[in-house]
């Protein structure tokens, strides 16, 4: 597994190809919208049926990012949780990980609650902001999802400009918001993305032309879309 060396705002990084960040300087592991219990929340409200085991899909990830950096700390950034009965489900497996790291947790739009969790607005560390939502820079946040087409594939990315860090949804059902969206671009009108994948690799955005890939005459035209 490939990391990626991030400088943001005057502080060395990991990219990591799962869609984590590593924080060497705190040994502090950050992750953006797990959106835990998703597939039960739309079984439930809304007949839409998906596997059942994201929960304990997405936690197993996690544990294991964690154990390969050896991180001390967890910082999720937001949409732990998709709501109350998801946060249920999934307290037992977070308080077998809280018996071996710290765990701070940023509240999300889609967080229902403190979810038996200590969980705060947003937090400052080192002159960074630690939020849901992008805001005012320097901060790391998530909410967005961004994905990337090259290749022919939509990619988890994180996405870096000179203001804001945002990460990509580490959730195992999460849809995605195109970098290209105007959403996005006001907040990194240009900077780099890190695919995700086997590898995080490091790209500029936008990409330059000759990067650019069309695709076969008679395909409808693709927007980005977010999915939550």
């Amino acid at each position: 597994m490939t990391c990626c060396a991030v400088d943001f705002s005057g502080h060395h990084f990991r990219a990591r190809p799962s869609g984590a960040l590593y924080w060497p300087a705190t040994e502090s592991l950050i992750v953006a919208d797990l959106h835990l219990g998703k597939s039960e929340r739309m079984a439930r409200r809304s007949g839409a049926l998906l596997p059942p085991y994201e929960i304990n899909e997405t936690l197993t990830r996690l544990e294991t990012e964690l154990v390969a950096t050896g991180a001390r700390r967890l910082i999720a950034l937001g949409d732990s949780f998709d709501d109350e009965a998801a946060a249920d489900a999934a307290l037992p497996h977070l308080r077998e990980l809280a018996a071996f790291c710290e765990m701070l947790w940023v509240s999300g739009n889609h967080d229902p609650g403190p979810c038996g969790l200590p969980m705060q607005g947003e937090a400052r560390e080192s002159g960074l902001a630690l939020r849901h939502i992008a805001e005012e820079g320097p901060d790391i946040s998530g909410h967005y999802h961004p994905k990337l087409n090259f290749m022919g594939q939509r990619i988890p990315v994180f996405l870096l400009g000179p203001d804001h860090l945002i990460l990509p949804a580490f959730g195992t059902y999460t849809g995605g918001l195109d970098c290209t969206d105007p959403a996005l671009r006001m907040l990194v009108p240009a900077g780099h993305v890190i695919l995700t994948g086997r590898t995080a690799r490091m790209l500029p955005f936008p990409l330059p032309a000759r990067r650019t890939l069309r695709a076969p005459r008679g395909t409808p035209p693709r927007r980005g879309f977010l999915l939550d």
